[in-house]
């Protein structure tokens, strides 16, 4: 594992929310949200050798950032923290990390997803504003609404 990419990508996610909720502290009225995006990819570890610092990089940061954000709910209540861990959506990024694999992982996700389709942006969207707007939601991560079920099937 590189060192100096390991940490980039932990300043990048871990140590990046730490400084957007420290800096958003004193601007967000109360009541406000915060609202964090991840993902749910690193939940199941994996070993890939030509990648090995990425998925152990992403797995770590997959599992700490509901409990960071559980700890800044509580460190910035009243102002409301919350995260979404979407699975794959299917956005321009997506297509960019997947490449001639795009339509590949479209027509399995579509065929092994209890909701049938491929997940997309109007998807987390939505969830983004429910959470936005409830005024009751704190501390919490969303990810089995925006994944299509992914987690709940292999592959």
């Amino acid at each position: 594992m590189d060192y100096a990419q390991t940490r980039q990508a932990l300043d990048e996610h871990l140590m990046l929310t730490l400084e957007v909720a420290r800096n958003a502290a004193g601007k967000v009225r109360p009541g406000g949200a915060l609202l964090f995006m991840g993902g749910t990819g690193g939940r199941r570890p994996g070993l890939d050798l030509t990648v090995a610092s990425t998925v152990t990089v992403a797995s770590t940061v997959t599992v700490a950032m509901p409990a960071l954000i559980a700890n800044l709910a509580l460190e910035l209540a009243p102002i409301r923290v919350n995260l979404i861990a979407a699975g794959f959506v299917d956005t321009p990024l997506s297509a960019s990390i997947l490449g001639d694999q795009l339509d590949k992982r479209r027509s399995q996700l579509r065929a092994t997803l209890p909701i049938g389709r491929v997940v997309g942006p109007a998807d987390v969207a939505a969830l983004a504003a429910h959470v936005m707007t409830n005024t009751a939601l704190t501390g919490a991560t969303y990810d089995v609404d925006v994944d299509g079920g992914q987690q709940l099937v292999s592959g």
